[in-house]
């Protein structure tokens, strides 16, 4: 709405003309990978004709004054662990039970966790730059018509895990570790890795937008946001993911800027909501970011 609201005021009311063809977007599927959304946009002939130079994407709130930009995300695995083992009485005891196989494996997954958020704990690092490994689910198990029978032990047990990797993280290393350490053959492990979404852009580097000289549209982004009198934090990585990887897979600029300061990080929380006077500012300065961005005249002189 942000975004409306400031090409509506800037086209109707300013009469402002941009040098650069300005796009607006809606696509699906953002919350669930973009795969049928951004994802196969992004490759299609339709895209391909609009000549894109330069994308903004959601970014995050911040909780004080300084407006938050990203030139990263990390990119989402999704990892399914299954255990086998031989099935007996609840009475017996025996090595390698399956149930056995998957907490070795949890245990395992679990101190790497643990070893990645203490570097966040010892301010070492940001959250958004670990690699991390979240549980989601455990089933195991052998059913009855009240539940689980108590005095049985399955012999299939399955784990899964939402992982997160920052663009810097040597991903061939993360799924070595997966088959050798976390899901091994020997003991009875299989795993099923869903990878969501790019590592590398088309010339085989980290998805990061360059926030230096290098790119000239960092420049122009922060002219755009002190020109608003606003003040821009240390340019981070996104903990999440949004649709600009796909664009960064195509070498194309991307940063993601949501103006909302002095708000708290709500999301997908209850009450999340947005004071009536950040959603007000935010419009100015997004007419400040896209007026100049539109009008910028360096960087590809072809492109939108």
């Amino acid at each position: 709405m942000q975004y409306l609201e400031a090409i509506r005021e800037l086209k109707f009311v300013k009469g402002y003309q941009p040098v650069r063809t300005v796009h607006i977007s809606y696509v699906p599927d953002e919350e669930i990978g973009g795969a049928n959304g951004a994802a196969k946009f992004a490759k299609s002939e339709e895209f391909k004709g609009l000549n894109v130079g330069f994308m903004l994407d959601e970014g995050q709130a911040s909780p004080n004054e300084k407006f938050r930009v990203f030139y990263a995300d990390r990119t989402p695995w999704n990892l399914v662990i299954k255990a086998l083992g031989m099935p007996g009485h609840g009475s017996r005891m025996f090595d390698n039970s399956a149930m056995e196989n998957l907490m070795k494996s949890v245990e395992v997954m679990t101190k790497y966790r643990e070893g990645q958020f203490d570097l966040v704990k010892a301010g070492l690092a940001m959250p958004s730059e670990v690699i991390s490994v979240n549980p989601v689910y455990m089933k195991a198990g052998t059913p009855s018509p009240t539940g689980y029978q108590m005095n049985m032990q399955p012999s299939e047990a399955e784990a899964g895990f939402n992982i997160r990797i920052p663009p810097m993280a040597d991903p061939e290393l993360l799924r070595k570790r997966i088959a050798d350490e976390w899901a091994p053959h020997y003991r009875n492990m299989s795993f099923v890795l869903t990878e969501l979404g790019p590592i590398e852009d088309h010339m085989g580097r980290p998805l990061m937008t360059a926030t230096d000289d290098t790119n000239p549209w960092w420049g122009v982004f922060q002219k755009a946001i002190i020109s608003a009198g606003g003040t821009l934090s240390k340019p981070e990585i996104l903990a999440s993911t949004t649709d600009a990887r796909y664009m960064r897979e195509l070498g194309i600029p991307a940063f993601g800027f949501s103006p909302m300061t002095n708000t708290p990080i709500l999301l997908h929380e209850h009450n999340e909501y947005l004071e009536e006077s950040v959603f007000m500012r935010g419009i100015k300065i997004y007419e400040s970011v896209i007026s100049t961005l539109s009008s910028f005249e360096g960087g590809n002189h072809e492109s939108t």
